[in-house]
């Protein structure tokens, strides 16, 4: 058997239920749950309120809300209501992660799913729906195992396949020349809008995929590793005698939002931004 890290060393589940239907109306309170939630949106758009954020979401979007996340579902818009799909269930351990805690992609709690794995995930939400609507023999374990299927998918999306040799080594060589792709990309483009699903779309990769092996290679996720990049230009600019406004530095390294902008550099550095002017 090959030797290669894996997330899975057991899955299985509890499944707890499913429940579809049109967001006619605010969710009634912002709470949390001690089971994980998942929230695939069938179609339409709306929003959700999550950790103190507000976030737009879209057909095709999936929302992994882990236990101890606060959050809210919104309406945006009464003439295009969001359908929503809800999975509840717990008893998950992964590798290198505490008990009932799906991994996020650079802590993203959306994932905008594309392709193969959108519409594979569509059809399975139809065949619980389906499922759940008629009593028969075995209908638990039906549901529980369409859930396996949801959970075996996102988890694949992180992982590269791995062809097994005599001795059980993998070469990184490819894994390290994307790394240093994707590194070259952010200290060339700092200050433009990046997004780790363009980037996976580029090279032809899952985000899943990509920010698995960037945090392997470097020690950190791609989006705090980009983070680090701008903050670092940033007080080059101001210990270098930058004039204009903290607005202005903060548009300069790739932020629209100069008080996000400055809540991140005192907490890399110690001191607020206009203390170096």
């Amino acid at each position: 058997m090959c030797c290669e890290n894996t997330l899975i060393e057991d899955l299985n589940p509890t499944f707890l239920f499913i429940w579809t239907g049109a967001r006619t109306h605010d969710e009634c309170c912002y709470h949390c749950h001690d089971h994980i939630e998942m929230d695939f949106i069938l179609s339409g758009t709306g929003k959700y309120h999550i950790d103190g954020k507000y976030y737009t979401v879209r057909e095709g979007d999936l929302i992994i809300l882990n236990p101890g996340v606060k959050h809210q579902s919104l309406v945006s818009d009464s003439h295009n209501p969001v359908t929503e799909f809800f999975i509840g269930f717990s008893d998950i351990y992964f590798t290198g992660y505490s008990k009932n805690y799906f991994p996020l992609v650079d802590e993203d709690i959306i994932l905008h799913t594309t392709g193969e794995l959108r519409q594979r995930l569509f059809k399975i939400c139809a065949s619980m729906s389906a499922e759940n609507a008629v009593y028969r023999e075995g209908r638990y374990f039906m549901l529980k195992s369409y859930l396996m299927q949801i959970l075996l998918l996102l988890i694949r999306e992180q992982t590269e396949p791995v062809e097994i040799k005599t001795g059980c080594s993998f070469d990184s060589t490819n894994k390290k020349y994307v790394v240093e792709q994707i590194i070259t990309y952010f200290e060339d483009h700092y200050n433009e809008k990046i997004s780790l699903d363009q980037i996976a779309e580029n090279m032809y990769l899952s985000p899943f995929y990509i920010s698995r092996i960037f945090k392997s290679e470097t020690g950190n996720a791609p989006i705090r590793y980009l983070i680090s990049i701008r903050l670092e230009k940033a007080k080059e600019l101001l210990e270098a005698g930058w004039e204009g406004s903290i607005q202005e530095v903060a548009a300069e390294v790739g932020y629209d939002d100069a008080y996000y902008f400055s809540k991140l550099f005192k907490k890399k550095y110690g001191v607020s931004p206009s203390s170096l002017k």
